[in-house]
């Protein structure tokens, strides 16, 4: 780029390596250039609409050269939609660039690296949603209810048609419910309405800011019955969603068909988003533990029991532990509904790890961790007293996992076995990642 070059001038360029939001990053007189639509291995031309001190953003104006690994997005909203933004690259480009994202990171982060690389999760590329937080929105001035996911970059609700990575069966919710909601007296007064979907039967949850009238009462029961969901109004924080029925059947999903293991949760309960991903996931985690029938496995951040059970099933003994009291009842509601005896679970902040009962004093022979994007660093300070001959890591920030990899090798004395990604979120940017270490001699 010239020196000097002014705002809204086009510029050309190559695009050598992608960052971890999906823009394509150019060097231009040593200054990166984040490119938006733009792949590493093309020729573009783009336009620069912000400069910052140690980098420039810039809008695609034209490909000149092509990578091989762009494709044709799937979606027509592509590029205005929030949801994905890595439909114009291929599925396997895709998990490419999330796999050197993930070693990349624990490179330079966690100044470690993987004895192996494991074989990346793959599941279904489209319609693997099984939950989803809609927004809804009754704009005055177009005299239409929209509905869909934010747009990209903005507060604004996308005007959705159909969204191709729900499950197929609610392809076309964006509109359905943009139809429905125009209808309802209330349509100026819900914001959202998340869709939750086990194996066999599945729910909506409006999110109403007023007493919802008998009349969008009745309406709403009947786009139930008609499409084959449960209907749920949220009027306030989680604990006020309650059902428009009393006779609504359980929401359930099979985590381990081998162990036969199926959990019951709630409709805004977390799960896995990936039905297909997480039961490789839960097979993977226990493959990789590899618990004897002599173990003691401790699961943190065990939520419904995803992992406990299906552990539970192969140690002597699990213990799961969480911090929503909600969420470990229903654990244990789980574990007696299949059969497993031997597990136990607490309630407990593992981001404050002292004063945390009884069962952190106890030592474990495997530990499995699944934090949120946070990571786990302040409870791996007990992980001298456990003193576990193997930790699995399931992650969903590579950067938090890189930071806590460093502090089970450099502190705690474990190597680094095994890491690998699970294509949990295909299209979209996110890594989500399993890795394996091992306790030195």
């Amino acid at each position: 780029m010239a020196r000097g070059l002014k705002l809204g001038e086009i510029q050309e360029a190559d695009v050598l390596d992608l960052a971890h939001d999906g823009r394509g990053v150019a060097r231009v007189e040593g200054k990166a250039v984040f490119i938006e639509g733009a792949l590493p291995g093309e020729r573009v031309r783009f336009r620069i609409h912000k400069r910052r001190k140690h980098m420039d953003e810039a809008g695609l104006v034209e490909v000149v050269i092509p990578s091989p690994d762009r494709v044709v997005p799937r979606c027509p909203h592509f590029g205005l939609c929030g949801g994905c933004s890595l439909q114009h690259l291929s599925p396997g480009a895709q998990l490419a660039a999330k796999q050197h994202q993930l070693l990349e990171n624990l490179e330079r982060i966690g100044r470690v690296k993987p004895e192996r690389v494991l074989d990346p999760l793959r599941g279904p590329e489209w319609g693997y949603r099984r939950r989803a937080r809609l927004g809804v929105k009754y704009v005055t001035k177009k005299g239409r209810v929209l509905s869909g996911f934010r747009e990209r970059d903005k507060p604004y609700v996308a005007d959705l048609r159909r969204c191709e990575v729900v499950l197929e069966r609610f392809a076309t919710l964006p509109e359905d419910l943009a139809t429905l909601v125009s209808t309802l007296s209330l349509r100026e007064d819900i914001p959202q309405v998340e869709v939750a979907a086990g194996d066999s039967s599945a729910a909506l949850v409006f999110r109403v800011m007023k007493a919802i009238p008998p009349e969008d009462v009745d309406k709403l029961l009947a786009f139930g019955v008609q499409h084959e969901v449960q209907i749920f109004l949220q009027t306030g924080g989680l604990e006020t969603v309650k059902p428009l029925r009393d006779d609504y059947p359980a929401l359930t999903y099979s985590v381990d068909s081998v162990n036969r293991v199926t959990l019951e949760f709630g409709p805004v309960d977390f799960i896995q988003v990936n039905r297909d991903i997480n039961v490789s996931m839960v097979a993977a985690a226990v493959q990789l533990l590899d618990p004897a029938s002599s173990d003691t496995v401790l699961d943190l951040f065990c939520g419904l029991g995803n992992f406990t059970l299906s552990l539970g099933a192969r140690a002597a003994k699990v213990v799961g532990v969480e911090g929503d009291a909600e969420l470990v009842a229903k654990a244990r509601a789980n574990a007696v509904r299949n059969g497993i005896g031997n597990a136990s679970f607490h309630v407990a902040n593992l981001f404050e790890p002292q004063g945390l009962g009884t069962w952190a004093d106890e030592p474990y022979d495997l530990v499995l961790l699944d934090p949120p994007r946070a990571g786990a660093s302040e409870i791996m300070v007990r992980m001298a007293h456990w003193r576990p001959r193997r930790v699995v890591y399931i992650s969903c920030h590579p950067g938090s996992l890189a930071r806590d990899a460093a502090i089970l090798v450099e502190e705690q004395g474990f190597k680094l076995v095994g890491a690998g990604v699970m294509d949990m979120f295909p299209h979209t940017t996110h890594v989500e990642s399993i890795a394996v270490f091992e306790r030195g001699s």
